[in-house]
């Protein structure tokens, strides 16, 4: 049996096809959507990126048809469940595509990226904080090699970020300033449940840093990062040094960056205020990246003997 997952991310709708009996992946591929552009911060789907987000349903659609897959599972996360038309949108999916969309909140979108990153990599036995940046919203877990601690979901995405404080280009060192104290008062509920831990792991989940990974090996050769692995662990220093590239790049610079994916070329920069901030509000001495999150947490509860997901019918 074959098994479809899709994605409905702020930024990228994206598509997981895997062998259920062999694990084997068939496909994994993204569209870039933007679904909350011009209208995020308005909790609107603005109408272009609503007929991008549809469109790029269709196609998905088509992929998951070719590969023949025998059931498929479509969830939303920040950009459709905080958006006024989001209902609309996720009826237009099921008239259109006959994708049911599944619209989990912040908390469940967190704990299905913690069952995804636990697949790419053992989770030390200190203790570990789980980052996941996307579009409209960033998740924190804390957990260790046994369980959860804590585990929260701030409207901190990068879009989010981009479309409320419209940074220059570059990006001066006062608006980073400026973002960095939004970002310390927004995140003191972190910073609260960070307290009681110390030797921390921060492990991020996909998106930004996968992208983060590509350029720190581009920039260092020796660096060690492969794309086929599941995890990697990052040099602080090179990690940051890379990061401030980014920080003082314009958009045209950071396009031309080998290891750069086209589409998060203006919103890393947001990834890495957010990033370099965590790292030295806490003291993070050890980096990981896990290429696995959402969609592969999906497949984790699909194992299990009774989930409350709704299946598409295509």
């Amino acid at each position: 049996m074959k098994t479809a997952v899709i994605d409905l991310g702020t930024n990228t709708f994206n598509l997981l096809i895997r062998d259920n009996e062999t694990a084997e992946v068939l496909i994994n591929t993204k569209i870039a959507v933007k679904l909350g552009e011009g209208g995020l911060n308005k909790n609107e789907i603005a109408k272009p990126a609503f007929d991008r987000g549809i469109a790029a349903l269709r196609k998905h659609k088509k992929t998951i048809l070719e590969f023949g897959a025998d059931q498929t599972y479509a969830f939303a996360t920040s950009a459709i469940r905080s958006a006024s038309n989001g209902n609309t949108f996720v009826k237009e999916a099921l008239k259109e595509c006959n994708i049911s969309v599944n619209v989990i909140d912040g908390q469940k979108e967190a704990e299905l990226i913690y069952f995804g990153v636990k697949q790419a990599l053992p989770l030390p036995v200190s203790t570990s904080l789980i980052m996941d940046i996307g579009g409209g919203s960033t998740e924190f877990i804390i957990a260790d090699s046994s369980k959860v601690h804590w585990i929260h979901s701030f409207n901190l995405g990068a879009s989010r970020l981009l479309e409320k404080f419209q940074p220059s280009n570059p990006i001066t060192t006062a608006e980073i300033k400026s973002i960095e104290k939004y970002l310390d008062t927004e995140l003191s509920p972190l910073w609260e449940a960070c307290a009681d831990h110390s030797d921390i792991t921060l492990i991020g989940s996909s998106g930004s840093f996968d992208t983060m990974a590509a350029m720190v090996q581009a920039a260092f050769p020796n660096a060690g990062y492969n794309p086929l692995n599941t995890t990697y662990t990052f040099e602080i220093g090179q990690f940051e040094a890379v990061a401030q590239k980014m920080l003082d790049f314009t958009l045209e610079q950071r396009l031309a960056t080998p290891g750069m994916i086209p589409m998060r070329a203006d919103m890393i920069v947001m990834a890495c205020i957010q990033i370099n901030f965590v790292l030295q509000k806490l003291g993070v001495k050890s980096l990981k990246l896990s290429t696995y999150a959402l969609k592969e947490g999906v497949f984790f509860t699909l194992n299990e003997t009774k989930n409350p997901w709704q299946k598409s019918l295509l």
